[in-house]
């Protein structure tokens, strides 16, 4: 009974750290749009006030 109470807990931590890598993947790449999102907006405001 102890193997298996280990397996269970390995087995459960594993799906804790893929799913905590899956969901800071996926904040960085929120990060990364944002900061593009914003370097575009400066950049069509700069070209918009020199007209």
């Amino acid at each position: 009974m102890v193997h298996l109470s280990v397996a269970i807990g390995r087995f459960f931590e594993a799906l804790l750290w893929a799913l905590t890598r899956g969901i800071g993947v996926m904040a960085g790449w929120a990060i990364l749009a944002a900061l593009v999102l914003g370097m575009v907006a400066l950049g069509v405001r700069a070209m918009w006030r020199r007209r």
